[in-house]
């Protein structure tokens, strides 16, 4: 399986930039969001228990703890972003971010910053110091969790905010020159493949230089867990993620960069589907789809090519 000849990977990105693996180290910042903390609501998304992906335990270690303790667990790198992944890592006053920020940055081998965050979090003081890194030299990418341009959805699933938040940071970061890219979740409630589509369609009109998609994850300590509990949600198959997933790389142009085409997540925290456990299928069944049905941009006449 060699989906990178198919699709434009970030990892294949970076060896081809820097001429070697980089790989991304997951921090946990202590941040909380404001749709947990009363700001703007409480219980946050409908899908949410972060949990699922962050180990809570990793925010009593300082910055330079966690970054020291993930490069001993990555033996086939020797350069590394810095990803802060957990909640809304934007969500501080500047001043505080920027020592935080730089407590990373001053990590041996650290080439830079992958920041995620909610759409309506990233006020212009913050896009200001992420540029200013940026034009210091360093890889420095704002990660937007939209999950759907749909503001139905959005509204369905307790989001907080609306696409148009989404379409004014993207602009916002662009006028600086900043990368963004974008988090997108496929098998949200009543999104088929057609709904995926015009997000896919809408976020790169937007000039979205990334994307990253994730398989809705039905996850212990969620509201939708109640809804999956009581019969009233249905998860996708690994076929039905493969085919929507893969059609929406086909209609994404060549040139943007797919950070994840999908995404796992652990027992106990999850509950459903059980082909989330692991990444591994879904990838050689993704990869068989699209070597039948055509690369990234092939459904817009512009089909990838892995570069020599």
């Amino acid at each position: 399986m060699q989906i990178h000849l198919l699709v434009n990977t970030f990892g294949q990105d970076l060896l081809h930039r820097y001429g070697e693996k980089i790989h991304k180290l997951t921090l946990h910042g202590a941040f909380t969001c404001p749709n947990r903390d009363g700001t703007l609501g409480k219980g946050g998304c409908t899908f949410c228990n972060v949990a699922s992906f962050a180990d809570e335990n990793t925010q009593q270690l300082s910055i330079s703890e966690q970054l020291s303790a993930r490069k001993d667990e990555v033996a086939r790198a020797r350069r590394y972003l810095a990803y802060f992944q957990a909640y809304t890592s934007t969500y501080a006053e500047v001043a505080y971010l920027k020592k935080m920020y730089e407590e990373a940055l001053q990590v041996a081998d650290m080439v830079g910053l992958c920041v995620g965050t909610r759409p309506d979090c990233v006020p212009d003081a913050v896009l200001d110091l992420l540029s200013h890194y940026q034009q210091q030299g360093r890889e420095i990418w704002l990660e937007l969790g939209l999950q759907s341009a749909h503001d139905e959805t959005l509204k369905r699933i307790n989001r907080g905010h609306d696409f148009r938040a989404y379409t004014d940071a993207v602009a916002r970061a662009k006028k600086r020159g900043l990368k963004v890219c974008t988090h997108l979740i496929v098998g949200l409630p009543k999104e088929g493949q057609e709904a995926c589509l015009s997000t896919v369609e809408k976020v790169v009109a937007t000039g979205t230089d990334g994307i990253k998609l994730h398989p809705l994850h039905i996850v212990d300590g969620s509201t939708m867990a109640k809804a999956w509990r009581a019969g009233r949600l249905n998860a996708l198959t690994q076929t039905e993620y493969v085919e929507i997933a893969a059609e929406m790389i086909r209609h994404t142009p060549p040139e943007v960069v797919f950070h994840r085409v999908t995404a796992s997540a652990r027992r106990p925290t999850l509950l459903a589907p059980d082909w989330c456990e692991g990444r591994w299928g879904v990838m050689i069944e993704m990869d068989r789809y699209l070597k039948q049905h055509g690369s990234q941009g092939s459904a817009l006449g512009r089909p990838f090519q892995f570069p020599s």
